[in-house]
């Protein structure tokens, strides 16, 4: 019987290992979906860089849980983890199974879902199935679900918890150690085809090969091309600045000349008094000598009056 879960919910698991496939529709605009896997301790973080489980380490060092290539099937793509719960380590508290979408926002991928199967069983009805709906539309990490110790037993949890910030910032929420000075990485479509998603660095050098047993193929780092550092710059040195000219010392002001007091004698540009003795150059006052300057010229020195009187003439 295969459980439709919703959001939040949960069901217990009787199978001693699983298989959680990825499943959506491709199309023009579809983003491809990688998916990956998280072994997280009692304290909800890795124990180490290697408990991530994702395109450039796709099988964990205990071989307990391991990605699969990808498969087109009928319903679309398949990208697919598988764990043994049974065998794992009892320092392993929870997996949690995580999607990445490569190039935009999982707003773009259509009909993702999660279905999860008994690994050990032949049966082709699944478990449980989720539909990964995308809450804000700027996702480009979903945590899909997540299989947890409950007991003795295992449980699958659905989640649906986005993440703006991609595959890097799903690791470092769980405390994987991330290098993204290591460049985009190459990855592996459905026809081995190669793409690009977010860097992601594990501590470790990344595996090469893929899982024989499986088929699957890595993604191979792209080289990066780290920017050279800056040269310096030679200072020029600020042509020479001319010495300030010497400042013009302020011409004084004349002094005001006071307006002249009434009836008394003025200097030789100021209006003269009525009736007093003028200077020479200005306008003598009326019914005053006048100065010799203002008579008519000097009379002749050789000039005599007539003797007053009758005048005779001898003849």
């Amino acid at each position: 019987m295969t459980h439709a879960m919703l959001k939040g919910s949960n069901v217990p698991l009787d199978a001693a290992a699983v298989r959680a496939v990825l499943c959506w529709t491709p199309g023009p605009g579809v983003p491809d979906v990688d998916a990956s896997a998280l072994l997280l301790g009692g304290d909800g973080r890795v124990r180490s860089d290697e408990d991530f489980v994702f395109y450039n380490q796709p099988r964990h060092p205990s071989g307990l849980v391991r990605r699969l290539s990808k498969k087109r099937v009928p319903e679309g793509l398949t990208d697919t983890v598988e764990a043994d719960l049974a065998a794992l380590d009892a320092s392993v508290d929870q997996v949690v199974v995580a999607a990445s979408s490569d190039g935009d926002t999982f707003d773009r991928v259509r009909d993702l879902r999660i279905l999860l199967y008994d690994a050990g069983a032949s049966a082709a009805e699944p478990l449980a199935v989720f539909e990964v709906k995308p809450e804000t539309g700027e996702e480009t990490a979903i945590i899909c679900g997540e299989l947890y110790r409950r007991g003795e037993g295992w449980k699958f949890r659905a989640v649906g918890q986005g993440y703006p910030t991609g595959l890097i910032g799903l690791a470092t929420a769980f405390g994987i150690s991330v290098d993204e000075a290591d460049g985009p990485d190459g990855a592996d479509g459905p026809d081995g085809a190669s793409s690009t998603n977010g860097a992601v660095g594990t501590g470790q050098a990344a595996q090469t090969g893929g899982d024989a047993a499986a088929g699957d193929t890595d993604r191979q780092a792209a080289p990066v091309v780290t920017a050279s550092a800056e040269a310096p710059t030679t200072a020029v040195p600020a042509p020479p600045t001319a010495p300030p000219a010497p400042a013009t010392p302020p011409v004084p002001a004349a002094p005001p000349v006071p307006a002249p007091a009434y009836g008394y004698p003025q200097g030789g540009a100021a209006q003269p008094a009525y009736g007093y003795p003028q200077p020479a150059s200005a306008q003598p006052a009326y019914g005053y000598p006048q100065p010799a300057a203002a008579a008519a010229p000097a009379p002749d020195p050789n000039f005599r009056l007539p003797p007053m009187g009758p005048q005779f003439v001898r003849r």
